[in-house]
Order: structure tokens, then C-alpha cells, then sequence
């Protein structure tokens, strides 16, 4: 153990004691993961009991919905390429454990992870006793690596990708994450860029690999030409009808959407705007927002299923995890979180589907995305409302234009397929099973080696 991970668990440890009285009144109150919260603590015992008996044992750490859906596609190529093995997957929000137990089945335990405390870290290690752990993007737990090095446990960061703007702050705590790096077994990050930006953390060069983005990985098989017209029903939708849906989007950007939305109805009156929030619990607000605006509003849960209704101008999504079946329906799809500066959303997925893909400045969190799609011709960038409105309006006077803007898109995904396996290869490796022609460290290669000498 060494001096400063002591710190982190005395320090985490007496945040968690102050802490502890006002979330218990919280769950009380609330009833929120209530029922969970023996796993956060690390009682995953009866977890433990439904575990399938094959091995190599692997436990994927995904957080959210997004990266269910990269644990999803890693561990369909394990169960390919090592079937004997099984597989444990633990998630952080609700969202995550409902969409992974729907993904996974039976066959698949799911879990909510354990806090990064020391002794909620090694009571959960202990029970389940991983031959491999693995953490998905951006998910870097001190207690969880110091305490599966210590038992023996190989490590990963598997399909990583660390932004723009985090950097600094992980830079700020560089001796501390170099420890930290330093227990991990392997590194396989998305681009170049995420590489060079873990090793300036601490990361050693010669454990970092880059293999692409598992996340894009089954969008254009998951694009079923069957789900529009559903789609369509649900909202009260014609096949004529044009829509703008505008996914994933986040405080402050839905205003200045809906001033272009106005500016574009001046020449397209029966245009349909749908917004997606990030956070759905902001749903009801958004909609007093567009009645501000002047403009008629729904829920998409108080959509009325009758035809005659017609469609509403505005519908804002109450939902969680329609996102990617709502883009089936847009005529343009607009990528959330880059009008403000949030680093943006994956917009591969409306170009799965074959459409015209418009996003604002921030796209960090998506580079390697973005620049799939611009180098196809397939994604437009705007700098603000005013360009926004702009291009729409381009677009929309010119059908075969943006219908061929959509095929280009939808293509650029289909040739970006693969990372999948190259990251599985990297587990299987950890996990003592031979892979043929495994991939060089990345520091063979990297720039920034003649620079450290």
C-alpha cells in the first residue's frame, strides 16, 4: 500500500461515515435503491450463488445504458471465442442495471457496483473472484484496481477514451493517478489521442494499445427497417411527415433549438420538432418552455393513439432508451450536448439509420465519430442558431441532396465495424487464452517516446 492510496481510503472512508447519515435518511425518504444498496456496499453473495461455473470469469463494469451496449457486443465475441467462460456485468444507474438485465437475460448476472471504498471493493472481489476485471471508457476506481492487484486479479481499461475535458484535472493529481495507471494490466483506448493523453496521466506506454470504438459495433444491424413505421404509429407520424429530432439534449441548448425550429416553421409550417432530453426528468419543464414559445406541445407519453389526431409540433421524450428507435423517424437529426460546450453525443447512430446528421461545435467526447462521418462528407457542423436554421433549410429544399447525405452517413458506419473483437482480444489475452497475432504496445509507434528520453 503506499502513502497516497492510504490517504484515498482514509479520506474516502471519513467522507462516506459523514455522508452516511443523510443518505440513509434520503433512501429512507425516497426508497431510491433502497433495495440495491447491500451491493453498492459490496454483499453481492447472492449474486455470487447464480454465477455460471465456467472459466475463465470475467466482470465487465459498465455504467450506464451507453456502455451496456459495449459490454454487450465484447462479450458476444467472448462467448465466440472463449465458451467456456462466464461472464459477470455490473452497472452504476438504474437505467444501466434495467438495460443490462434486458440485454444479458438469466444467463448473465447483473449487479450494481460496489462504492470505491477499500472494504465494500474487497468483500464484493472476494465473492465473485474475477480472473479478469474490466472497466469500460472513462471508468478509473482506485479501490477497485489497488485491491485486484493485490488479490491477483488482472486489470483493464478496455475500449477507453479519456476528453478533452477532463484532462486537466487528471493531470492536477498526476503522481496519484500514475499509482493508480500502474495497476492496471492493459489499456486498449479508442484513438491515438486518448492514448497520449493516458500516458501524459502516468499510464505505462508499453501496457496502452488503441483497437477503435466498440460502442459503434451492431448500430447498423440494430437499424431494422421494421421499427419506423412502429415508430411512426407511436407518434401520430405519416410517412410524409418531416422531423427534426434533436437526441440527447442538454440545459440551456433546448432554447436556442427551438428558436430555430421557429425560424425554420416561418417556411416549413408542418414541420415536426422532437426533442430528446439527456435527462428526462426535465421533460415537463421543456414543454412550458415550448408554450412559451407559442407552440403546441406534447409528452411522448401523453401522445394520444388515435390517427386523427394528428402530429403535435413539439413532442419531448419522457422516455428512457427510445433515443435510438426515435432517429428511425427523422428527416434531420440533431446530436445534443454540442451547441453547449458538453462534448456532444454519438451521432453514428442517426447516421445508422441513413440521415442527415447536424451537430453544433462541441463534439469532443465524439472526435473519432465526427470524423468518420466529415470524412465521408456525411456530417455537418454548425457554429450556432443562425447556422443551424441555415443549413436545415438547405437541406430541406433539396431532398436528393440530403437523402444522399444520409447514405453516406449510413455507409461510413458500416465500413467502421470490428473494434469489438480487437478489444474482446485484449480480455482474452488477460484471461491466459492464446490469441493469434496480438497487437503491438502502442509506445513502438509513439511520438511522445523520443520526447520523454
Amino acid at each position: 500500500m503506499t502513502l497516497l492510496y492510504a490517504a484515498y481510503i482514509i479520506l474516502t472512508g471519513l467522507l462516506f461515515l459523514f455522508l452516511s447519515p443523510y443518505l440513509l435518511l434520503y433512501l429512507g425518504a425516497t426508497g431510491r435503491w433502497g433495495d440495491h444498496l447491500r451491493e453498492r456496499l459490496g454483499f453481492v453473495g447472492r449474486v455470487k450463488r447464480r454465477m455460471p461455473a465456467g472459466l475463465p470469469r470475467i466482470w465487465i463494469h459498465a455504467v450506464s445504458l451507453g456502455e451496456v451496449r459495449v459490454a454487450a457486443s465484447i462479450v458476444e465475441i467472448l462467448k465466440r471465442r472463449m465458451p467456456e467462460c462466464s461472464v459477470i456485468v455490473s452497472t452504476t444507474t438504474p437505467h444501466g442495471r434495467e438495460s443490462a438485465q434486458k440485454q444479458f437475460g438469466p444467463d448473465i448476472p447483473v449487479i450494481y457496483a460496489p462504492i470505491d471504498l477499500a472494504f465494500c471493493v474487497q468483500k464484493a472481489l472476494r465473492a465473485i473472484r474475477p480472473d479478469v476485471m474490466v472497466f469500460l471508457e472513462t471508468e478509473i476506481w482506485p479501490a477497485w484496481l489497488f485491491e485486484a492487484r493485490r488479490m491477483g486479479i488482472k486489470t483493464a481499461l478496455i475500449n477507453g477514451r479519456i476528453s478533452v475535458r477532463s484532462i486537466d484535472a487528471y493531470r492536477r493529481l498526476r503522481p496519484f493517478m500514475r499509482q493508480v495507471l500502474a495497476r492496471v494490466d492493459a489499456f486498449s483506448m479508442i484513438l491515438e489521442e486518448d492514448a497520449r493523453r493516458l500516458i501524459t496521466m502516468g499510464a505505462p506506454p508499453k501496457r496502452v494499445e488503441i483497437n477503435g470504438n466498440a460502442k459503434y459495433d451492431g448500430l447498423a444491424s440494430a437499424a431494422n427497417p421494421g421499427v419506423e413505421p412502429e415508430m411512426r404509429r407511436l407518434l401520430n407520424l405519416k410517412p410524409g411527415d418531416k422531423t427534426i429530432v434533436a437526441g440527447s439534449t442538454r440545459r440551456g441548448e433546448e432554447a436556442m433549438i427551438l428558436q430555430a425550429y421557429v425560424d425554420i416553421c416561418k417556411s416549413l409550417p408542418d414541420m415536426v420538432l422532437i426533442i430528446a432530453p439527456r435527462h428526462v426528468e426535465r421533460a415537463a419543464g421543456i414543454c412550458e418552455m415550448v408554450r412559451q414559445h407559442g407552440l403546441t406541445c406534447v409528452l411522448r407519453t401523453r401522445i394520444p393513439d388515435r390517427e386523427a389526431e394528428g402530429p403535435p409540433r413539439v413532442v419531448v421524450m419522457d422516455t428512457f432508451g427510445e433515443l435510438f428507435n426515435i432517429y428511425s423517424v427523422a428527416t434531420i437529426a440533431f446530436c445534443g450536448a454540442s451547441l453547449v460546450p458538453l462534448g456532444g453525443q454519438n451521432p453514428l447512430e442517426p447516421a445508422a439509420w441513413g440521415k442527415a446528421i447536424v451537430y453544433g461545435p462541441s463534439m469532443e467526447d465524439f472526435q473519432d465519430a465526427t470524423a468518420i462521418l466529415e470524412a465521408a462528407d456525411a456530417g455537418i457542423r454548425v457554429s450556432g442558431v443562425e447556422e443551424l436554421t441555415k443549413r436545415v433549410l438547405g437541406l430541406l429544399s433539396n431532398l436528393e441532396a440530403l437523402t444522399a447525405l444520409g447514405m453516406r452517413a449510413r455507409d461510413a458506419v458500416r465500413k467502421h465495424q470490428g473494434a469489438s473483437v480487437q478489444q474482446a482480444k485484449v480480455i482474452q489475452r488477460l484471461a491466459g487464452q492464446e490469441v493469434r497475432h496480438p497487437p503491438q504496445a502502442w509506445e513502438t509507434s509513439n511520438p511522445l517516446k523520443k520526447e520523454r528520453r
